[in-house]
């Protein structure tokens, strides 16, 4: 997640934000790692349910169209082509917003993030660089 959230960083996740609530795209949402459920991972949703995600150039395309709205957290250009990936009912794709080096949905066994792992939202970064988290 490296510019959002730096390596050393402390986050303050919001539990309550999805009971009443889904995860939205380009939420930074705290879960348990698919292939591991006792690590919690922090990355952005990118991929909602019934939706398809491809990556191609570095790019991530949404059923077929580039979708701005979830390249705009990228600083490095990314680079690589995955998937395609249909994300199933009750599940998520997620990605780190430094793609390059990110280890997120498109190399996990279990690729998808289903509703049920998700603990909370990232809501704020306490340290070193307090900031609200976008």
């Amino acid at each position: 997640m490296e510019d959002t959230i730096i390596a050393g960083d402390r986050v303050v996740g919001f539990r309550l934000s999805y009971l009443f609530s889904d995860p939205a795209r380009g939420d930074i949402i705290i879960f348990r790692f698919p292939d591991d459920e006792t690590q919690l991972y922090v990355k952005r949703v990118v991929g909602m349910p019934g939706e398809t995600v491809e990556v191609m150039d570095g790019a991530v395309y949404i059923n077929g169209v580039l979708n701005l709205e979830v390249n705009a957290h990228v600083t490095a250009q990314p680079v690589g082509s995955y998937g395609p990936w249909t994300v199933p009912e009750d599940c998520y794709f997620v990605m780190g917003d430094n793609r390059n080096l990110s280890y997120d949905s498109r190399f996990w066994n279990n690729t998808f993030v289903t509703r049920e792992a998700v603990v909370g939202r990232a809501a704020l970064r306490l340290f070193p660089n307090p900031g609200v988290l976008k």
